[in-house]
């Protein structure tokens, strides 16, 4: 029922993922960072239809596309968190430290908070608050299929940085450990980059958590 794919954009090979119910065949996209027309020819292709724009944080390399997908198909942007507002204003200067296209500031048509629901056709998606790696960081979790998107918050073998303003190394630590560890070993995540994992595996073999 719950289908997903994985498109790596920019150079900063962010993992946007394309999730849709595959009875209703209604989607979404989780932080579209950029390269909106490659997303555009993927969504065609899959014959999904987009109801909303999911971020789970205020980085640009997780947001880069986001408001051109949203005047495309004609929908809302939602989440992160609220504490992310000075990062989504700041996407100019962004734009110019990371050398990405410029990137207007813009607010989502809603913030979320922990303990929320996004209903994907018939999937439920639960919000979760995981702060660290930027104040307002969210993270998406699908308890039926096992599966949670994490953002920056958690990677194979390594963690999220927080050298970034307003990054928090011990509230990320404390996220990783007291909210997504306990969910199962057998759950598996995306994370905003690199290959995907299981959090049974992060548990017992990634360094920083060990």
């Amino acid at each position: 029922m719950f289908q997903y794919q994985i498109i790596p954009v920019t150079a900063f090979q962010e993992n946007c993922s394309i999730i849709w119910c595959d009875q209703t065949m209604e989607g979404a996209f989780i932080d579209p960072g950029g390269e909106p027309e490659l997303l555009i020819k993927a969504v065609e292709k899959l014959g999904v239809n987009i109801k909303q724009i999911l971020l789970t944080h205020g980085h640009l390399d997780h947001v880069g596309a986001a408001t051109i997908l949203a005047k495309h198909y004609d929908v809302k942007i939602i989440g992160p968190s609220q504490e992310d507002e000075f990062l989504l204003t700041s996407l100019p200067q962004q734009s110019t430290q990371f050398g990405f296209p410029y990137t207007d500031s813009f607010l989502p048509d809603r913030w979320l908070k922990e303990g929320e629901q996004i209903q994907v056709g018939n999937i439920r998606l639960d919000v979760l608050f995981c702060p660290g790696h930027t104040p307002g960081h969210i993270v998406f979790i699908n308890h039926l299929d096992k599966l949670a998107f994490v953002g920056d918050v958690l990677f194979k073998s390594s963690i999220g940085r927080t050298d970034f303003p307003r990054g928090n190394h011990a509230d990320l630590i404390s996220s990783i450990t007291n909210k997504l560890l306990p969910l199962g070993d057998d759950f598996i995540f995306v994370p905003g980059h690199g290959p995907m994992s299981s959090f049974g595996h992060e548990r017992v073999s990634n360094p920083y958590l060990v």
